[in-house]
């Protein structure tokens, strides 16, 4: 994986909401750059090549659908609308545009770092095949996982938050986060799911699940895998 931050263009003309979400998607690692005019928006979108942009339909200058429409003639960057209207031929009309996904007003900050991360997984091709850190190996494709020569006999969903662990390797990731990767933002279980799972991964994978030194826990924040 590539160590430089993906960009992003947050395009929204309400100030607290824009510097709201810029705030965030920062904290996340993501690198971001805002505005909350359509046309500057256009020329934004054309001097730098976003990973994704987030893109409010109601916009002074130019509104986001004209954007998206526009900009699907030049490139594939993919968008995300944010809009305060939630009819079934808006949401087709804007995804007939040609944007990736849609989000309607008001909305929660989890629900829109999970859409962000899921467009950003779905245009991002998945180059590598298998995961390393140590003595683990997790193959992608057969979804199957090692320690050593003995395969290891983890669930779906183990599998899946093993494998997000490790492609953060030494980044604390909150337990918030971790449900919204792996079960999605629309499940409605809470964080102490992920604390189930981290304790059956830890009986799988350390040495002493008593004393993990893999999968450490982050006092206040949730979990690091350190290799």
């Amino acid at each position: 994986m590539s160590d430089q931050p993906q960009q992003l263009l947050i395009v929204e003309d309400e100030a607290t909401l824009r510097e709201t979400l810029a705030y965030n998607l920062k904290r996340e690692g993501y690198e971001v750059v805002t505005t909350g005019d359509g046309e500057e928006a256009l020329e934004l979108a054309r001097e730098t090549l976003f990973d994704l942009i987030v893109l409010d339909v109601m916009l002074p200058t130019l509104d986001g659908l004209s954007i998206v429409r526009i900009l699907r003639k030049e490139q594939r960057t993919p968008i995300i609308l944010l809009t305060a209207r939630s009819g079934e031929v808006d949401r087709i009309l804007g995804l007939e545009t040609g944007a990736d996904d849609y989000v309607v007003k008001p909305f929660s900050l989890g629900e829109l770092l999970a859409r962000v991360r899921a467009v950003l997984r779905r245009s991002t091709p998945e180059t590598t095949t298998t995961l390393q850190a140590g003595d683990l190996t997790l193959d992608l494709i057969g979804r199957k996982a090692y320690r050593g020569e003995p395969e290891l006999r983890l669930s779906h969903k183990e599998f899946d938050l093993l494998a997000a662990l490790i492609r953060n390797t030494g980044t604390a990731l909150s337990r918030e986060r971790l449900l919204q990767e792996v079960w999605g933002y629309d499940y409605p279980g809470d964080t102490r799911t992920v604390d189930v799972h981290i304790r059956w991964l830890r009986e799988k994978i350390e040495e002493d699940a008593a004393e993990p030194r893999r999968i450490v826990t982050v006092r206040g924040v949730g979990y690091r895998f350190e290799q």
